[in-house]
């Protein structure tokens, strides 16, 4: 194993005091032997957290609401994740460069895979239209899925933001050659261009849409607060479906419930977290040359277990 120089590590977000990213990623790296230490940058306002990222005091860091636009910004290079995106959630500096990624859609669709889902000739919805939204979307299309539909509040929006993907995913398709896909059954970028159908709408007249997808995704904050209602008609669920909502953390979610009552298998957002943990940990491993001697599954299984989550 490379002996890798002792380093910090961060979550940037705020607020985030009720994070179990610290406890998830120190249990990983204390048992790879690393003398990295996990830590959290709660910062309040948008100037602390630019000036945060300008020091660049850092091995890696998360990003969380609300600086992923500024960790995006502040990137010196863009892995193909986070220009799909328009978001990086992940920045990890080397040679004194920020390399920004997306984990966003990874770890949603590992997770899912992990659940038993397959993605293959799926019907799917994403909820949203942010860089959560954009990176689940895509790899929900690189997994194999038959039609993704992206749902926001305003149609005429959302198909703005869907058609500036297209823009963006054909111009990295054709780039250079075809890269082969990052798993075996998986579309290359190319092939995610050419082959699933992408569609928009809005909540209130996507009733088809809704009623008839195999999968339902809320990659929006929706659900962080208490009170907070589903983002559209849960009666028009059944138990044939299942319902995944990307927020954790704050007890059971006004759709996750309504989804279990309708019949539905639905799951919050804990295990998307620990797959994009174990993505993260991949990815600053591979940077830092550190032999990763755990696999994805003892990854998965060690994070879960420091977090207490049953997933």
């Amino acid at each position: 194993m490379s002996t890798a120089a002792s380093r910090n590590l961060y979550l940037l977000g705020h607020p985030i005091s009720h994070s179990k990213s610290p406890v998830m990623y120190n249990a990983v790296y204390e048992k790879l032997g690393l003398p990295w230490t996990y830590k959290l940058a709660d910062l309040a306002t948008q100037d602390e957290a630019d000036d945060f990222l300008a020091k660049r005091d850092f091995l890696s860091i998360n990003i969380t609401t609300p600086y992923k636009p500024a960790a995006y910004k502040a990137a010196s290079a863009k892995a193909a994740s986070a220009k799909l995106a328009l978001g990086a959630n992940v920045l990890v500096n080397h040679k004194d460069a920020l390399i920004g990624f997306n984990t966003d859609g990874q770890g949603c669709v590992s997770y899912l895979e992990r659940t038993g889902f397959t993605f293959a000739n799926a019907k799917v919805v994403v909820c949203g239209t942010g860089p959560t939204a954009l990176a689940i979307l895509h790899e929900c299309a690189a997994a194999g899925a038959q039609q993704v539909t992206m749902l926001g509040r305003d149609k005429k929006r959302t198909r703005a933001v869907l058609e500036a993907y297209v823009e963006r995913l054909q111009e990295l398709a054709y780039a250079t050659i075809d890269l082969a896909p990052a798993k075996p059954q998986y579309r290359s970028l190319r092939q995610i261009y050419k082959e699933p159908t992408l569609k928009f709408g809005a909540y209130q007249t996507a009733k088809t849409v809704l009623s008839t997808a195999d999968l339902i995704i809320n990659a929006t904050p929706c659900g962080m607060h208490e009170g907070d209602t589903a983002l559209f008609d849960t009666d028009l669920l059944s138990k044939r479906q299942v319902v995944f909502d990307c927020v954790y953390g704050h007890g059971e979610t006004a759709l996750v419930a309504q989804a279990r009552n309708r019949g539905c298998v639905a799951y919050d957002g804990a295990g998307m977290l620990v797959a994009q943990a174990v993505a993260t940990v991949g990815i600053v491993c591979d940077i830092a040359s550190v032999d990763l001697i755990l696999s994805d599954d003892e990854l998965f299984n060690i994070m879960a277990q420091a977090a207490g989550f049953n997933v």
